[in-house]
């Protein structure tokens, strides 16, 4: 039985191509895109995720939060530093859904699409993130009528179009 060698390919085309695909991987970030980066507002709690170490107050630290998105999912990383800038703890989250939420009625002292929110989920605790204008700076929300409505937007069997309370 005689075997066949595969044809080949000249040095110089192989390196082309090797370069071409690991430029390709830099470029992709392997289907992991940052879409956005923000931190959290000072006048902010913490997410329910972090626990600040005993030797640790709110004004110490900072989170920096970094939004990831590819065809079908959302996620979001969030880093807890200390006032030198050393990681305490680092959590990945999923969205809820792939676009930020509005509330239905828009409120006033507010640009065009703002305030808007993501539902994100670390384990099993679920937090909403709160953008107030376009800047990198975000907020943790615990105002019970914005979860309420957030919670019914974010069904995926909610339609938009109908009015509140028809699912």
């Amino acid at each position: 039985m005689a075997m066949h060698n595969p044809p080949h390919i000249p040095r110089r085309i192989a390196r082309e191509l090797g370069v071409v695909a690991f430029a390709f991987l830099v470029l992709t970030g392997c289907g992991r895109h940052t879409e956005a980066s923000s931190s959290l507002a000072n006048e902010s709690r913490l997410p329910k995720w972090f626990t600040l170490p005993p030797n640790q107050a709110r004004g110490n630290v900072t989170v920096t939060m970094d939004y990831y998105f590819n065809s079908s999912v959302g996620k979001a990383s969030f880093t807890l530093r200390d006032s030198s800038g050393s990681v305490i703890s680092k959590v990945t989250g999923k969205n809820k859904t792939l676009q930020p939420l509005q509330r239905r009625e828009k409120l006033p002292g507010y640009s065009e699409g703002f305030p808007s929110y993501e539902i994100i989920s670390v384990g099993e605790i679920t937090e909403i993130i709160e953008h107030r204008k376009m800047e990198p700076i975000f907020y943790i929300t615990d105002d019970p009528e914005v979860k309420a409505e957030l919670q019914i937007l974010a069904d995926p069997a909610f339609k938009r179009d109908a009015p509140m309370g028809t699912p």
